[in-house]
This record gives structure tokens, C-alpha cells and sequence, in this order.
């Protein structure tokens, strides 16, 4: 029995305090993503935003949590109990395991596969199944009406980013994430593929259901969509699952487009930072453009939503994977 746990409970504790070791920072920024976002639109709109609750409104993340915790989760009378709880739970699980496979620093990362980019565009294609899930199960024309439009919008935009991912990968001859950010050591791709980080990005938004793109929880006609029927605890996984979706987002286009951990440049100060803590700043800095964008633009119609997706972006990305193609053979820098 001493063999037994010498050989592998060890190692196992060892792989779940790293876990826990990812877990608890995220899911604290999680927390603070929604205080931050409350912060900076009342900024942009000339309010103050919380600041009641603890010293400049610091603990009202916390206070909104258990809240959360402790209200009543209501359950509808024609609700499929058993997928109407599973739902929140497979949105928030999904926007936590992808985090497997994305490299902090060089060496620093839970599981360096060779096929972590085909792992994260997985992940990222299941997640609509937790919001058509609670579309179904909440037996409300709202929420499955909200629930419709997720799916054929996560689909649409999906493509666009497979394509723009083709692209980074037809200049690395990788899958994986290591070796695509250490492909950017002397220059990011954010530079020579500047079109597909744009489509990139707006991509993201319209994958995590963010503003203008967020169709599926329309107030105005929908009453908060997928979700309306949710409240307490169910209703905060569904909330914690987006902002961590936002977070997988903004860290998937900086590993592929802004050089991941390495500095903007290999010099004195800038290499002087630590590598985890300039993958945090620019994670950073793509979260902020996600609440700038909400503060600023206003919500799509859905045609526009669509038209943008199929006829824009589809034809946009295929065009500058066949011109990346050309140009990696006509000059030799194909990788092997």
C-alpha cells in the first residue's frame, strides 16, 4: 500500500494542485471582469458604478455572490428538471477545461499537447450545447427562441474562426500553442495577418455572445433569452461561464496573434517582465476592447448579424488562406 501511494497519489495531488492552481486566479478574475466591466462603462457613460459595498466597491463582486448562493432556485412547472440543471453546469464546466492546454510561459502549462489549438476549437464548438439545452429545458418561447439564435450565430462565426486558425497554423506547421507563440518571436502575427486578427476578434464576440452580438439575450424582445428562466446559483454559472468564455477568448487571440507570453520586444526593461505576467496584460487589454465595444456600439439586427458571418467574414478568411498559402510557397517560407 506504501508502493501504491508513493507511486501515484503523489503525482495526482500534484496535477490537482495545479489545477486549483489555474482555477482560483480565474475564477477570482472572473469575479472582478464584472466589477471591472461595471467600473469602466460608468466611466464611458459619466457614472460612478459600484462603490458602495467595501472601499471603492471592491467587494461588490462578493456581495453579489452570495447573494447568488442563497437565493431560492426556482425551477419552472413544465421545466425538464434534470437538463434544466445540467445546463448552466455543462456552459460553466466547458469555459473552465479548455484552460488545460493554453501555455502561461514557456514549459508552463497543464498539458502540452501537439493538438492543443484542435482541443480549444472543440471545446469552443460544444459550448452552444449548454445554451440549447436551457433553451429546450426551459419550456419558454423566449428562452428557446434565445437558444435558436445562439446556435445558428455560434455556427456561423465558428467557421470564420476556423479559417482565420487554418491561416496562423499554415504559418507555423503546428497545432501546438507553444510552438505558435515561440513562431512569433521575431515578429506577431497580429502584423502580417492583421485582417484575420480583426475577424478574429470580433469572431470572439460574437462566440461569447457579447454586445453588439448579443442576439440570444436581447432584453428588448427575448427578456434576457436562454437565461430567463434561470435565477440564483443556476443563473450565476451561466454568468461565470460567459465571462470565462471571455477570458479563454481573449487568451486564445493573444496566443495566436499577439506572441503569447514573449515581450513586444527582446530588450531591456521589456524582458525584464516575467513571461505569465505580459500573457496577463495583453489579456488585459483584450478584455477592456470587449467592454469598450459594449459601452460603444449598439446591438446588431439579426440579418446584419448573419450577413456579417456569411457574407463578409467567410469569403474574407478563405481568400487570405489561399493568399497566405501563395505567398508561404512562392517564397519559400512554408514551414516543414
Amino acid at each position: 500500500m506504501v508502493d501504491l501511494w508513493q507511486g501515484y497519489a503523489w503525482p495526482g495531488l500534484v496535477i490537482v494542485a495545479q489545477i486549483f492552481a489555474i482555477l482560483v486566479p480565474l475564477l477570482l478574475t472572473v469575479a472582478y471582469l464584472t466589477y471591472a466591466e461595471r467600473k469602466v462603462i460608468a466611466a464611458m457613460q459619466m457614472r460612478k458604478g459600484p462603490n458602495v459595498v467595501g472601499p471603492f466597491g471592491l467587494l461588490q463582486p462578493v456581495a453579489d455572490g452570495i447573494k447568488l448562493l442563497f437565493k431560492e432556485t426556482v425551477i419552472p412547472s413544465g421545466a425538464n428538471r434534470v437538463v434544466f440543471i445540467a445546463a448552466p453546469v455543462v456552459t460553466f464546466v466547458l469555459s473552465l477545461i479548455g484552460w488545460a492546454v493554453i501555455p502561461f510561459d514557456f514549459g508552463v502549462v497543464l498539458s502540452d499537447i501537439n493538438v492543443g489549438i484542435l482541443y480549444l476549437f472543440a471545446i469552443s464548438s460544444l459550448g452552444v450545447y449548454g445554451v440549447i439545452m436551457a433553451g429546450w429545458a426551459s419550456n419558454s418561447k423566449y428562452a428557446f427562441l434565445g437558444a435558436l439564435r445562439s446556435a445558428a450565430q455560434m455556427v456561423s462565426y465558428e467557421i470564420a474562426i476556423g479559417f482565420v486558425i487554418i491561416t496562423v497554423l499554415l504559418c507555423v506547421g503546428s497545432l501546438n500553442l507553444t510552438d505558435i507563440v515561440l513562431a512569433q518571436k521575431d515578429l506577431w502575427f497580429a502584423i502580417p495577418l492583421l485582417p484575420m486578427f480583426v475577424i478574429f476578434f470580433i469572431s470572439a464576440l460574437a462566440e461569447t455572445n457579447r454586445a453588439p452580438f448579443d442576439l440570444p439575450e436581447a432584453e428588448a424582445e427575448l427578456v434576457a433569452g436562454y437565461s430567463v428562466e434561470y435565477s440564483s446559483l443556476t443563473f450565476a454559472l451561466f454568468f461565470l461561464g460567459e465571462y470565462a468564455n471571455m477570458i479563454l477568448m481573449s487568451a486564445l487571440t493573444v496566443i495566436l496573434f499577439l506572441g503569447g507570453w514573449l515581450p513586444p520586444l527582446d530588450v531591456a526593461p521589456f524582458n525584464w517582465i516575467p513571461g505569465p505576467v505580459w500573457f496577463a496584460v495583453k489579456i488585459a487589454g483584450l478584455l477592456f476592447l470587449f467592454l469598450w465595444v459594449r459601452a460603444t456600439f449598439p446591438r446588431y439586427r439579426y440579418d446584419q448579424l448573419m450577413r456579417l458571418g456569411w457574407k463578409v467574414f467567410l469569403p474574407a478568411s478563405l481568400f487570405w488562406v489561399v493568399l497566405t498559402a501563395g505567398v508561404l510557397v512562392a517564397t519559400g517560407w512554408a514551414p516543414v
